[in-house]
């Protein structure tokens, strides 16, 4: 059977040529008479695989030395306790709500501390991203957390909150690598990786070294404190080696085309192809303000839930892959991660072109 197009929002397409790499290894990694899922995390040869990781992914985001970049379980739904765990020294903090998970990491912080919403787009069903240039930021607040690439409406923010000179804290889980980053702008970034860099089970946290201290909530456990992570080089534990393993590779085909510029010019010509068309078409409209489209989540409907539904159905019987929104907005979504192909983009917008033609 041959490959589809895979518009999943996560977990979600990777490159077809490091799932080859890793297919021809998967018996034996170089040599060593076994594959990468049965190695100790504490040989040579693993202490290797994710010390040159975290060296590619430092090269690619231009990282400083002051930062630590940690391999970490538990996804990025589990951020959303350790961050304020680690970072609430008031026992306070700002967030900017633009989606479900923001809204969920809000949720958790209220139990923390004194989580405050300072700004929403809930009232449009959170398809745009607010004016953040003068908000009404708490003076004991420890740091201010957004979302910055909502999967689920596909918005983005383009220009980073007025931080008032708080930390500022970002959920990168639906655009890490997709762009340039200058991570200086930020305290701790961080973000599942199985949308944009490798197979479910990663978390990677970019944290300053200043925020990574002993003064922890109370209560806190040793596994959800940073430190412990970081004075260990995210080997405190069995970590999630053949996850590493895959996004290693990523870093490496990333390297290989170009770095994050590259990327960035290459995912603006996808995306252009797909908004292009819905500003144009007749039948399907996009669902998020112009300025704040997401190069990597297109959320589209046609007006019609049955129409909808038919548009899916027909879509997969074509070899275009998990196009339904997400149940909480419903319509169609097109996830277009940095492994997905050009031309798997084209196709899409000739489908719906030929859709629309019988559907007018």
């Amino acid at each position: 059977m041959s490959r589809v197009y895979n518009f999943s929002a996560g977990p979600a397409v990777l490159p077809e040529e490091v799932l080859k790499e890793a297919a021809e290894e998967m018996l034996d990694y170089r040599g060593c008479g076994m594959s990468v899922m049965e190695m100790s995390h504490r040989s040579k040869m693993f202490e290797t695989i994710i010390q040159e990781a975290e060296a590619d992914l430092r090269e690619l985001m231009n990282i400083p030395a002051n930062y630590k970049v940690l391999f970490l379980q538990g996804g990025a739904s589990q951020q959303f306790a350790m961050i304020p765990m680690n970072l609430m020294k008031n026992g306070a903090a700002d967030y900017i709500i633009t989606g479900q998970w923001a809204k969920k990491a809000w949720q958790e912080a209220c139990l923390y501390g004194d989580a405050k919403a300072v700004a929403s787009s809930a009232d449009k069903t959170f398809s745009y991203i607010p004016d953040c240039s003068d908000l009404p930021i708490h003076e004991n607040a420890d740091y201010v957390y957004i979302c910055e690439n909502n999967t689920i409406y596909g918005t983005k923010y383009k220009t980073l909150p007025n931080t008032k000179g708080k930390t500022l804290v970002s959920d990168v889980s639906s655009c890490f690598l997709s762009e340039p980053v200058d991570v200086t702008k930020y305290g701790l970034i961080y973000g599942g990786v199985q949308k944009n860099i490798g197979p479910a089970g990663v978390v990677i946290v970019i944290i300053r070294e200043d925020l990574i201290t002993e003064d922890v909530l109370p209560g806190t456990p040793t596994m959800l404190r940073y430190k412990t992570h970081a004075d260990a080089g995210s080997l405190y534990n069995t970590p999630p080696a053949y996850g590493i393993y895959i996004c290693g590779k990523v870093f490496k085909w990333l390297k290989a085309r170009g770095g994050l510029a590259a990327m960035k010019e290459y995912n603006e010509k996808k995306a252009k192809i797909l908004y292009d068309f819905l500003d144009e078409s007749r039948l399907f409209k996009g669902t998020v303000r112009k300025e704040d489209r997401s190069l990597m989540n297109v959320p589209f409907v046609t007006g019609d839930a049955e129409l909808d539904a038919r548009f899916v159905k027909e879509a997969k019987e074509a070899g275009f892959e998990n196009l339904k929104g997400h149940r909480t907005v419903g319509g169609m979504r097109a996830s277009i991660y940095n492994a997905m192909p050009i031309e798997g983009v084209e196709a899409l917008a000739a489908f719906m072109r030929d859709f629309e033609a019988k559907h007018i």
